[in-house]
């Protein structure tokens, strides 16, 4: 039998993060932001003066991501790159005034999402949510190759023949040629 795809809960998870991303690019959209822009200021709002590769990890993606990032907030007047005093190669990206203001829009923007997301769930229904949720990224977080079991989900399941027959006969599944 098929994996019934639209009925699983990563599918509605997927759907979710696709639904939040859209909701979350047209708040910040109004406030002159992408997603993923907000992450930048408010990283940076938590400890200032951070260079690309501590960005790239707090945010949890690659540098060339947080180089375009950055280099978009910076021509927008919200951040600003300063060469290390102490190593050359190092840049370290700090926020500017206006940068500062404008977390004060994206944590309204962020607030709102929220509200937006869990409206009709109670506080229970939230905290238990919340814990879900962080179980399953801390699933997801695993390394594929740690999984004694990942290559044989990934092979197609094969009934053998007899017991293809034995549900045929009893009604419970369709007929299956040995072949």
């Amino acid at each position: 039998m098929a994996f019934n795809y639209k009925k699983s809960i990563t599918f509605r998870l997927v759907q979710a993060a696709k639904a939040q991303r859209a909701r979350s690019g047209s708040h910040l959209m109004r406030i002159g932001l992408h997603p993923g822009q907000e992450l930048v200021l408010k990283v940076l709002a938590d400890s200032d003066g951070r260079t690309m590769s501590q960005l790239a990890l707090a945010l949890g993606v690659q540098p060339p991501t947080v180089t375009k990032m950055v280099t978009r907030l910076s021509s927008q007047g919200y951040v600003l790159r300063k060469v290390s005093d102490t190593d050359g190669r190092l840049a370290r990206v700090f926020l500017t005034d206006e940068g500062r203001e404008l977390v004060v829009f994206v944590d309204k923007a962020w607030k709102r999402l929220e509200r937006e997301a869990m409206s009709g769930l109670d506080d229970k229904d939230r905290k238990k949510l919340r814990k879900l949720l962080r179980q399953v990224e801390k699933n997801l977080s695993l390394s594929v190759d740690d999984d004694p079991e990942h290559e044989s989900d990934l092979e197609p399941d094969n009934e053998e023949p007899e017991v293809a027959e034995k549900k045929s006969a009893s009604g419970k599944g369709k007929e299956r040629s040995a072949a």
